[in-house]
């Protein structure tokens, strides 16, 4: 028979081993390693249930409700569009403006929320200052784990903040992190000034002022700019029918862009009207479409429709009078592991897809039959009032790639100022005590509801991130595992024996070492949730102050830069970079080395042993 202890631990590395893997998801890797906890008899269905209902758990539900009103009512766009626009062209300013930028509202809002709003704002000032995305979409991942001055910045930091109090500690203080978050931002703002130059290669470095991702460059780059046709509508079959009843681009993985229709009966000349849903098919009609040419002569055939031009470069031209941009995939959007044709794409969301890519690879092959992945780039066209509402789409896809002018566009909600007292009402009652940390969260929660800064009750549940609330609460079980076998207990004492004895400074150097190490593997929370107790006990063992071994948790928790999915907004940055997993390591393995080496010196002298 297997000891309880053993048991735990195996539990722990096939979790380990799930979440390395990256299959199923991570919520429900964690949730299984509950349900075996528990089932095993290591820990009881209450104690099970109890991270549910844990003060973490529900400070992040109410976070991600603030941090939605606060991207709803345009408030933190405003502020990042604004300060960013001020670098000009100078590519040094427009470095250290996105860094200070993304770690300050980091600060108090969601890493993730932060670089969803931050990237579309980036890529066009980029764009329109001829300069290269790539250079900054790296550093604005790693700016939004940066930036934690708060006891909000980041969950590890109340991970930590409870075991502290459970222990009987004094509680940190809303801005305790703030000299950690200050020397960790310098460190890597100077460090990837100069790390960041390695993103870009020689042969981009020599097209630095011209403008890009114009129109015709994105259609080049999605390889559309030659498979554009016009079909005349002549007694087709097709008359009289909508293109919502049609589904063409469902059933021949074509896309109607523009239709041109005589004004009138007795004139010549044409009126052009983008293609949508509700477009009914008329006689005379002439169709611009997109498609390979194989699926527009069967369209064509089938529905006796007469192809006047191919590979016309008109078709495309029409282009810049509608509007076209890239969106892309986020890790947990409701779309991955759905084909276009079963999402119903353009009846949903009134826009066409003209091509994808895929860690750089074009995706020309039966494009409704392709199933989303995270990460993957979508070249869409419509309407810019219908490319703005998918603005509006933030949990599944980010939206990007269009005009200076139409990206910076802003519209300042009337609640916004509302917004912005409630957060920093919330913000005040907890640096000076008038309302426990979870409480300040939640009543500003729900007054962002009241108050009509989100339309309704719906609109904050679905800001909410269910898969890592589900990920935090499934995993603190774990937890309550090591404590009723004695594990933190053991594994604190051999910490405490094999590198307390040398001195506290190794001690911290191997809780650091080891949470940044795990940190790459698994989830940032989680590794938190598994190393604050065990730093805490290795800290009383050897009759130490926990504080700068538990700041070593939290700091060792969100630093982790080397691998693209390590953290969310490293995943969310990948496909619109171009960057590789080597660029990861290049860029954030020395930067992570550096920041440990800096904390582990630093933390003793700002909370001392």
């Amino acid at each position: 028979m297997f000891q309880p202890m053993n048991i735990v631990l195996i539990i722990l590395l096939f979790t380990i081993i799930l979440f390395i893997a990256g299959r199923p998801r991570s919520d429900l890797i964690a949730l299984m390693a509950l349900l075996a906890l528990a089932l095993s008899g290591i820990i009881t269905p209450t104690e099970a249930l109890a991270g549910f209902s844990s003060s973490i758990t529900i400070m992040m539900i109410g976070l991600f409700v603030v941090g939605t009103a606060i991207f709803r009512t345009g408030l933190a766009k405003m502020v990042g569009s604004r300060v960013i626009s001020l670098a000009g062209n100078n590519e040094n300013r427009l470095f250290v403006l996105i860094m200070l930028v993304t770690a300050s509202v980091g600060a108090f809002i969601s890493n993730t929320g932060t670089v969803v709003m931050m990237m579309p704002i980036v890529i066009s000032i980029c764009n329109g200052a001829g300069l290269n995305p790539r250079r900054y979409l790296m550093p604005l991942a790693f700016g939004s784990g940066l930036g934690m001055f708060t006891l909000i910045s980041t969950s590890p930091n109340l991970v930590i903040q409870e075991i502290i109090v459970k222990n009987g500690f004094t509680p940190l203080s809303f801005f305790s992190f703030a000299p950690i978050g200050a020397i960790c931002l310098g460190v890597g703002l100077i460090g990837l000034l100069f790390l960041s130059k390695l993103l870009i290669k020689d042969t981009e470095r020599a097209k630095k002022g011209k403008k890009g991702n114009s129109l015709t460059e994105l259609a080049e780059k999605y390889h559309i700019k030659n498979i554009s046709y016009k079909l005349e509508v002549i007694d087709s079959p097709i008359n009289g029918s909508t293109l919502a009843e049609l589904r063409i681009a469902t059933n021949y993985n074509v896309n109607i862009n523009k239709i041109s229709r005589q004004s009138s009966r007795f004139s010549k000349k044409r009126t052009d009207v983008l293609a949508g849903p509700a477009n009914i098919i008329m006689n005379g009609d002439i169709l611009y479409c997109q498609g390979k040419m194989q699926d527009i002569r069967r369209f064509a055939v089938e529905n006796k429709l007469t192809v006047l031009k191919e590979h016309t470069r008109e078709a495309f031209s029409t282009l810049n009078e509608l509007g076209i941009a890239e969106i892309y995939i986020l890790p947990e959007s409701k779309l991955v592991k759905r084909t276009v044709a079963e999402l119903y794409f353009r009846e949903t969301y009134n826009v066409n897809i003209l091509g994808i890519q895929r860690g750089g690879t074009h995706l020309d092959e039966n494009i409704k039959d392709v199933k989303l992945k995270p990460g993957d780039a979508l070249l869409v066209q419509g309407k810019w009032s219908d490319l703005a509402a998918l603005d509006n789409e933030r949990t599944d896809l980010i939206l990007v790639g269009q005009p200076l002018k139409e990206a910076a566009k802003v519209t300042l909600d009337s609640k916004a100022p509302l917004a912005a007292i409630i957060m920093i009402a919330m913000v005040l009652s907890m640096v000076f005590n008038i309302l426990t940390p979870v409480m300040a969260v939640l009543t500003a929660a729900v007054a962002m509801v009241l108050t009509g800064c989100l339309k309704n009750v719906e609109e904050a549940y679905s800001g909410i991130n269910w898969q890592s609330i589900l990920l935090i609460a499934a995993m603190m079980p774990m937890v309550t595992a090591f404590d009723n076998t004695g594990l933190t207990g053991e594994i604190a004492d051999k910490l405490a024996d094999s590198f307390g004895n040398l001195s506290p400074y190794a001690l911290l150097a191997g809780i650091y070492i080891s949470t940044s190490l795990l940190t790459m593997v698994i989830s940032n929370t989680a590794t938190a949730i598994l190393f604050a107790p065990i730093a805490m006990k290795s800290a009383m063992a050897i009759g130490a102050s926990p504080y700068p071994f538990m700041f070593a948790v939290a700091v060792g928790a969100s630093m982790s830069f080397a691998s693209p999915f390590s953290t969310p907004p490293n995943a969310i940055v990948m496909t619109a970079g171009r960057y590789s997993f080597m660029d990861y390591v290049k860029i954030g393995l020395p930067l992570q080395i550096v920041i440990a080496a800096v904390m582990i010196i630093i933390l003793p002298i700002i909370y001392p042993f």
